[in-house]
């Protein structure tokens, strides 16, 4: 389990089309290794998370929204430059993710694990001796108030 940062940060695709703010608390990155986010990112995907109230959209005129092949899942990205953005899974939980990559200042954060790390592309190896779960972490990398 890790703490939450708490800071106000921002971020954005390539093209500006969609900037982001974030008010609040803030999870470390966690690595996805799995085949969808794979595909959407290029290569593994890192994402921090937050409670859905921290996140304020300052733009948002190119945000769409895909559903993914996963029941109540969705991916925000930038229908212009084509930046993946958001992960959503829209089952209740009070949180999104927002791609690391996408911040303007990423330099307080750290990964602390990883995620699907069966479905890991053969490419590469993952050896940063964190934290790794086959399928999804059960919470386990999560703060317990950020359900």
């Amino acid at each position: 389990m890790t703490d939450d940062k708490t800071t106000t940060l921002s971020g954005g695709c390539l093209c500006g089309g969609v900037r982001y703010r974030i008010d609040g608390k803030y999870r470390d990155v966690i690595c996805c290794h799995c085949e969808n986010c794979r595909r959407t990112h290029g290569h593994v995907a890192a994402y921090t998370a937050l409670r859905r109230s921290a996140l304020t959209l300052v733009s948002e005129h190119t945000l769409q929204w895909y559903h993914d092949a996963s029941p109540d899942t969705w991916r925000g990205f930038c229908n212009q430059c084509g930046a993946s953005l958001f992960w959503d899974a829209r089952d209740g939980r009070q949180r999104i993710s927002v791609a690391a990559g996408s911040l303007d200042d990423s330099r307080d954060l750290k990964t602390i694990g990883h995620v699907f790390v069966s479905e890991a592309a053969s490419y590469y190896e993952i050896n940063d001796g964190l934290p790794r779960f086959q399928s999804g972490n059960a919470g386990a990398l999560e703060s317990d108030d950020n359900s």
